[in-house]
């Protein structure tokens, strides 16, 4: 590898991660770390902030400086980059949507002409609605402040907002942001009540990020998204919908998904059980399911079946 490509990649690994630990930094390059000291210094040269810490625990870290240097990006990471900043426009994060589009216009600007014309077929052939205006609304600013926290093990306090209203003061060691449907969820270790919780990030405000490191502790469960899914079921709701069909239980979990609902093997079919504060979400399962079944509970849920059934048969005729 030639000095120049070195240097390249050592900036690009630079800027994927807060802090280098000149061993690894070295044997990623396959250099000595004499030959890495030098490589550190000529991007110094070039006007690259590059902390170094020495000692056992010694390695590099490329500070932030007032502009954003330039990133080294291969092909796919460029239109990925794209990609995000155009569903970010759409998305559900407060405040970013016109920022995303000035983003977008300057990254497709700096791209070369074959991955522009990529884009390009991408942006002329796609339709999407336009910004994100209903349900809530995450503030950017917290997000991207919990996942700093999240990947350098520093605690983290803030106030947040229950479901019935009621505020209070969190100090938790912060595990991982987990995004389901338009929603943020923060999966964190709470020092006070000494256990794991998922916090909404929309109810969290005011949060303060730093502090001594904490050592990560190990999350009681397979991964956080089946963390947050596990605690959503058991959120007390408005129905307990228990509805038996008469299918394969591989079919109806393949069509309902296991995000929401629980299908349970019985005979002659399954069992699809599930908590839900209003009966459209069920409603619409059933209606899509290609399978005989028979609502055991709540009767609304027979009731609003019925009547979706009749408003259609109306239509129909």
């Amino acid at each position: 590898m030639s000095t120049s490509s070195r240097m390249l990649r050592l900036l690009s690994l630079l800027q994927t991660h807060r802090h280098w630990p000149g061993t690894e930094l070295a044997e990623r390059l396959e250099v000595s770390e004499r030959t890495l000291r030098r490589d550190v210094e000529r991007l110094r040269d070039l006007g690259y902030q590059v902390d170094a810490v020495r000692g056992v625990a010694g390695g590099y870290q490329l500070r932030a400086g007032g502009s954003l240097p330039p990133l080294l990006l291969e092909d796919e990471e460029a239109v990925a980059i794209a990609v995000g900043l155009r569903t970010a426009a759409a998305g559900a994060m407060g405040g970013v949507e016109e920022w995303s589009v000035q983003a977008l216009t300057k990254v497709t600007a700096l791209m070369p002409p074959r991955l522009r014309r990529r884009m390009d077929a991408l942006t002329s052939q796609t339709e999407a609605p336009g910004p994100w205006r209903g349900g809530p609304v995450t503030d950017p600013a917290v997000l991207t402040a919990l996942a700093q926290a999240s990947r350098d093990h520093e605690p983290a306090e803030f106030d947040y907002t229950a479901a019935d209203g009621g505020s209070t003061h969190r100090r938790v060691e912060p595990h991982r942001l987990v995004s389901l449907g338009r929603r943020w969820y923060l999966v964190a270790y709470d020092r006070e009540r000494q256990d794991w919780r998922s916090f909404r990030v929309d109810r969290i405000t005011a949060p303060v990020v730093g502090g001594q490191q904490f050592r990560p502790r190990e999350l009681n469960a397979a991964d956080a998204v089946s963390f947050v899914q596990a605690g959503i079921r058991r959120m007390p709701q408005r129905y307990a919908v228990r509805v038996r069909v008469h299918a394969p239980p591989e079919l109806v979990a393949a069509h309902v998904g296991d995000h929401w609902a629980d299908v349970v093997a019985v005979d002659g079919g399954c069992l699809l059980q599930m908590n839900a504060d209003s009966l459209e979400w069920p409603v619409m399962l059933l209606a899509t399911l290609d399978a005989e079944f028979v609502v055991e509970s709540p009767p609304e849920l027979d009731e609003a079946l019925a009547a979706v059934g009749a408003r259609l048969s109306r239509r129909s005729g």
